[in-house]
């Protein structure tokens, strides 16, 4: 057995186990929670290591061949996102013990927590388009608990928008499965890719592929399925907003890339074009929604939405440099996003409140606070030399290359308000006086150690961007490297499916 693919998936499974044994011991379920996130992100750390130097790796679960068991395989794209996946794991878990509260920890947060992660890896691995459904659904279960831990009303009513619609994405995603297998007899994506070529009615092939994009463009929070992101994700703590801003959408954007560059590659000129107005749609509708939000995690979740577009656009591009911008951007954006909603919980901490009116003065009593802000806020906008800058140059690049001069324009124009939104929270957030009726909120109201405890990963991610971004070369070479597998899918199917195909 290849033990390198299982275990990122085996870890946080196990951990779950031992956390739920450990129901009723706060201290060891802290323990468990950390040194669980620890080993996921080591064993991750592996498999990106055995996969840059030694190509696409896979395995077959009970020894049965592909294409008729379950096979799960990993090229540097899925690899590069099962090593975030760690990261931010890892992050949310130190951060999470100062952040979760006694009551959402007695009704199961930690089991929760890696189980959502268990979800999420296993979905990157899998090789098997019913299993990367069944693996939606473990993350769609575990996501919509963490969600309404703490039974408040808000929670509970964007805990409804989130199921309601996911469920719905979840149907399509099945009848398009059930669609899927009727034209090719396979469930095995590396099967399907050889087949799909020769089915004699391509039309239908088209019309499940927009299926697709429906189904996995409302998890990912596409234009125009994304309203439920931004009524939801800014009900829950930091520590679970993060993990869904850094991972839960980019499940779904991963699995548009998988399939529009494995599947559905017969007829671009239709179905990237749509891509591309998708993309463009996405990143402008989402960055004009920041512009009246006056509250962070709000403003924070519509940015969401605005990235996610960037990312499209790579994938719409369908060129080595363009692909490799999307995986650079995945690198960049989700270290990024998960540090500011962290940071977001810090100001809530230190002031008790989310609203940027009520809230000021923050540059001067705590100006690592400040300093730890600027570095995710400038690199989202794209200013250099942060990993945002290097992310949108290279997509850029890709743009203009071949001559797509609108989605560039495009692109541009919303790191501008990108930027705008960004200062708009240093300047209320950091930069101005406290409004004097707020005063009683200066102090902070928990306990130091906390406060440092929820630092840690805030540093960690923060000195992970300015590492990116000063040193680009070694990530853009991989990101260059995981493109050409995309592009080139001949590698990924023969290893899954072996010489006798």
């Amino acid at each position: 057995m290849n033990w390198s693919l299982s275990l990122p998936v085996l870890v946080p499974f196990t951990t779950a186990i031992l956390l739920l044994l450990a129901w009723n011991r706060p201290r060891l379920q802290h323990t468990l929670n950390v040194a669980g996130a620890v080993v996921l992100l080591g064993a991750a750390a592996n498999l990106l290591f055995r996969v840059s130097q030694g190509g696409i790796q896979s395995m077959q679960i009970g020894n049965w061949p592909a294409p008729f068991g379950i096979t799960l395989v990993a090229d540097l794209l899925s690899s590069i996102l099962v090593a975030l996946t760690g990261l931010v794991g890892l992050s949310v878990a130190v951060y999470s013990l100062a952040d979760i509260d006694p009551s959402r920890e007695r009704f199961g947060y930690y089991p929760l927590l890696h189980v959502l992660l268990m979800g999420v890896t296993g979905a990157f691995l899998t090789g098997d388009i019913f299993n990367l459904y069944v693996w939606f659904e473990v993350m769609l279960m575990a996501s919509f608990v963490l969600l309404t831990l703490g039974g408040r009303r808000d929670q509970l009513e964007g805990g409804i928008k989130y199921v309601t619609l996911n469920l719905l994405s979840s149907a399509l995603f099945l009848a398009s499965i059930g669609m899927l297998y009727g034209l090719t007899g396979t469930l095995n994506m590396a099967h399907m890719a050889l087949i799909l070529p020769s089915v004699p009615n391509q039309g239908m092939v088209t019309v499940v592929a927009m299926m697709f994009l429906a189904a996995f463009g409302i998890k990912s929070a596409i234009f125009p399925l994304f309203f439920w992101l931004p009524a939801s994700y800014h009900t829950a703590p930091a520590s679970i907003g993060a993990l869904f801003s850094g991972l839960l959408t980019k499940v779904g954007v991963y699995s548009l890339i998988r399939v529009f560059t494995l599947l559905f590659v017969n007829d671009i000129n239709y179905t990237h074009t749509i891509l591309m107005w998708v993309a463009a749609l996405t990143m402008s509708i989402g960055v004009l929604g920041t512009v009246i939000q006056t509250e962070i995690r709000r403003l924070l979740s519509f940015h969401i939405v605005s990235q996610i577009g960037y990312i499209l656009m790579g994938l719409a591009l369908f060129t080595p440099l363009a692909l490799a911008g999307s995986t650079f951007y995945l690198i960049h954006i989700i270290l990024a996003k998960s540090n500011l909603f962290l940071i977001g919980g810090l100001v809530y901490k230190l002031r008790g409140t989310y609203q940027l009116k009520k809230l000021g003065g923050l540059y001067l009593a705590y100006p690592l606070l400040a300093a730890l802000f600027l570095v995710p806020a400038l690199s989202l906008a794209g200013i250099p030399p942060l990993s945002g800058f290097w992310a949108k140059l290279t997509l850029i690049m890709a743009g203009l290359k071949i001559g797509q001069y609108g989605i560039v324009a495009t692109a541009l124009g919303v790191s501008l308000l990108t930027l705008f939104s960004m200062t708009k929270i240093w300047a209320e957030a950091f930069w101005k006086d406290a409004p004097p009726e707020y005063s009683d909120m200066l102090k902070p109201t928990v306990k130091r150690g906390e406060i440092l405890m929820a630092f840690l990963p805030v540093v960690m991610l923060a000195a992970l961007t300015l590492i990116i971004g000063l040193w680009a070369e070694p990530l853009l070479t991989l990101s260059s490297q995981a493109a050409e597998q995309l592009l080139n899918p001949e590698n990924y199917i023969q290893t899954v499916l072996g010489g006798s195909w």
